[in-house]
């Protein structure tokens, strides 16, 4: 999930590989390192690696008796993780404190549109899928367009097949697998009025995730650092009653406490109490937990100097 740097400011990502497999003194030091480096980490974490990884995280988090480590496991997939690893690398180097930025990789959610060209959806369990479009999976030559988030929506390609893209304009990375297509370059990123386009290595778990090696995995995100900067500066801060750190939403990402909060900042008008405008999360999501994937190759992108704006308004509050 250590996508390159989107600029130079971006931080650089710690990755924490093989903690499934590695003696549980070597995990406790990596991850005390860090902290005493740091003061705090944000573990991101693809739902697709082994149980054993989360097992582990959770162990050294209980040895270390600390309350300065996130874990964070999002229903994303690999692809639309990375990006969003790569954002709260990009916001770190702005003066937003540890629970804030902690607290934004919930919100920065809500703005990615992550799904895959699959040449098969025979084992595909992350999105529902219909018996008649198993039924077709086995004809030779399909091939199924797949939005597993923000919203799961399935078609199978044809002429007319469209998937329901961002209402703002985005930039796009997209993975190849076993899959040979221009589909998701040429269709779907005109569709959706794509602005930059760039091709990365294909995420180790994207496979296992989408239950297929013959996949084109996409995922379109906010690029601009200041749009991403806006976004989590317009909602409300609130201060944690138990560690008493400062966070947005009403879940405190570092101790797991929930509201009540006081607040430290005024809201703005028409802004949402908890999110400032923005969509909140669907049900009461917690902070889920997980660990880092293995590194992408050393490939820099390069993006357009387009600042996303919505085709009607800006994406912020």
């Amino acid at each position: 999930m250590a996508l390159p740097p989107q600029d130079d400011r971006t931080m650089p990502a710690a990755v924490l590989p093989d903690l499934d497999r590695q003696p549980l003194d070597r995990s406790l030091a990596a991850l005390q390192t860090l902290i005493d480096q740091h003061g705090h980490v944000i573990v991101v974490c693809s739902q697709a690696v082994p149980r054993e990884v989360e097992r582990r995280l959770l162990t050294v988090r209980s040895l270390l008796e600390s309350d300065r480590i996130a874990l964070f496991r999002p229903d994303l997939p690999p692809l639309g993780l990375a990006v969003l690893a790569r954002q709260l690398r990009q916001l770190a180097s702005c003066d937003l404190s540890p629970g804030v930025l902690a607290s934004a990789a919930r919100l920065l959610t809500h703005y990615l549109h992550a799904g895959a060209l699959l040449g098969s959806v025979t084992k595909l369990d992350r999105v529902p899928v219909s018996l008649k479009s198993h039924a077709k999976s086995w004809m030779p030559g399909s091939q199924f367009g797949v939005l597993a988030h923000p919203q799961p929506q399935l078609v199978r390609i044809g002429p007319d097949a469209t998937l329901a893209g961002p209402e703002f304009a985005t930039s796009m990375l997209v993975g190849r697998g076993q899959l040979q297509s221009d589909w998701v370059t040429a269709t779907l990123a005109k569709s959706w009025s794509v602005q930059g386009l760039r091709e990365v290595p294909l995420p180790a778990e994207s496979a296992d995730w989408w239950g297929t090696g013959k996949l084109i995995e996409f995922c379109t995100f906010l690029p601009d650092l200041s749009v991403l900067y806006q976004l989590v500066t317009s909602v409300r801060q609130n201060i944690c009653h138990w560690c008493g750190i400062e966070v947005i939403g009403d879940r405190c990402v570092f101790c797991s406490a929930v509201s009540p909060v006081s607040p430290v900042s005024p809201v703005r008008d028409n802004q949402s109490p908890a999110y400032g405008g923005q969509s909140p999360p669907s049900g009461n999501q917690s902070p889920a937990y997980g660990s880092q994937s293995p590194p992408y190759g050393n490939q820099s992108l390069r993006y357009e100097n387009h600042s996303p704006v919505h085709r009607n308004q800006l994406p912020a509050g």
